[in-house]
């Protein structure tokens, strides 16, 4: 499988972020996974919440009219029973095929104050094609009970908006993720300026595909790894 971590920076103006996402589904292989940054469409927008939530919509709209083959990831800011929440989403041949809302919110930088936290229940392993993924967002990661959850998983869906000065926990903890659910991390994070970058694709064995100069960071998931790994340590 081939696969793509973008590396976005998001614009103020929220038709161009669509763009670039839009540019890139033309320009990949038309069966590549492609997973985006957190609330790469909008960003944060604490401001426009109303805004952010009723352009997501539409985005959503155009984004599942182009995805065919390809798997799609982002997440996106959504109005639901009148509170707003970050939720993940996973297309495919034009649907959503998995959504979680974000279970742990970053109070460091107040999201408890403007979106409501998932209950947690969706996060689970879900299939696509006969491969089998988990996702976490974002702050997501530092929660091991979580890991513990996507056990088996073949690939673990990282969408974030991981801060730089928290940068070598980004990538010790998708490594640390990777090796010890023995699987494939795809961590896709934001380029802007406060943001730590790192993204990058973690194999089973340790090994990283990473490059902070790049927006978009390609790699080759070879699946034998994964059962290679889980038979050679069998943690059962």
């Amino acid at each position: 499988m081939r696969v793509y971590s973008l590396q976005l920076k998001n614009n103020s103006n929220y038709q161009k972020n669509l763009d670039k996402i839009l540019h890139y589904l033309k320009e990949l292989p038309k069966d590549a996974l492609i997973v985006a940054p957190e609330v790469c469409l909008t960003d944060y927008d604490y401001e426009n919440l109303d805004k952010a939530c009723e352009f997501s919509e539409y985005a959503l709209e155009v984004l599942l009219k182009e995805v065919k083959e390809q798997i799609l990831v982002l997440t996106i800011l959504r109005k639901i029973d009148g509170s707003v929440v970050n939720q993940a989403v996973v297309l495919h041949k034009g649907k959503v095929v998995h959504a979680q809302n974000k279970h742990k919110l970053f109070k460091l930088g107040n999201e408890h104050h403007y979106l409501e936290a998932g209950d947690g229940n969706d996060i689970l392993k879900f299939s696509v094609n006969g491969i089998s993924f988990g996702l976490l967002i974002c702050f997501e990661l530092r929660f091991k009970e979580l890991w513990k959850r996507l056990e088996g998983a073949d690939i673990i869906l990282l969408p974030s908006q991981w801060g730089e000065p928290r940068k070598r926990h980004l990538e010790i903890l998708s490594q640390a993720l990777a090796v010890m659910n023995q699987c494939f991390v795809v961590v896709a994070n934001s380029s802007k300026e406060t943001m730590a970058k790192s993204s990058a694709i973690y194999s089973p064995a340790g090994g990283v595909t990473i490059n902070d100069f790049s927006e978009a960071i390609e790699a080759k998931i070879d699946f034998k790894e994964i059962k290679f790994m889980r038979r050679y340590l069998r943690l059962d």
